[in-house]
């Protein structure tokens, strides 16, 4: 369902693909290529959530944020499933893993990767290329070209998915 909240309209690109069952309300941008899947929420009623260009937001997702701190994920970001997004920064090409949990004003850089189950705290900074885990998180080591090569995969597939089920809902309109 899409809802607006207090005269805010999620903004959604017409080549995103959004699942059924995802919730998005209120201040919420999504680019070109995205895709939302199933029984994800993403809430901008309290500040905004941008997402950007071919950004996939796994299954059972949950974005929002704190006052005046938007939520942000930029171009080419993968979210896996069961994710918790509150009021941070993910820069480009990173990769948050399953059951992942970023806290406000945390900022993951550009083609990090977060290893599944993680806790990022509140102002952590997990710099670029770098892969980073536990509770609370920590970087590990640097990206190898196998990780990387792995994290395209992943983006290049859901984009792939992505149009198939958009191709479904398509046709049955």
């Amino acid at each position: 369902m899409i809802y607006p909240f207090n005269n805010k309209y999620p903004k959604i690109s017409d080549s995103a693909f959004i699942a059924d069952f995802v919730t998005i309300t209120g201040d919420v941008e999504i680019g070109d290529e995205s895709s939302v899947w199933f029984n994800s929420v993403i809430r901008g009623d309290v500040s905004s959530t941008i997402i950007g260009k071919k950004v996939n937001i796994q299954d059972n997702s949950i974005l929002h944020q704190s006052p005046n701190n938007p939520l942000i994920l930029e171009d080419e970001v993968t979210v896996g499933h069961q994710v918790i997004l509150h009021s941070c920064i993910i820069r480009k090409k990173a990769l948050i893993g399953m059951g992942s949990i970023i806290l406000d004003n945390a900022e993951i850089g550009e083609g990090a990767f977060i290893g599944a189950g993680s806790l990022v705290p509140q102002g952590k900074k997990i710099p670029p290329n770098t892969l980073a885990f536990g509770r609370p998180a920590k970087v590990i080591r640097e990206l190898t070209e196998e990780d990387i090569i792995d994290m395209k995969r992943i983006s290049r597939e859901y984009a792939e998915k992505a149009q198939y089920y958009k191709s479904l809902q398509d046709k049955s309109k």
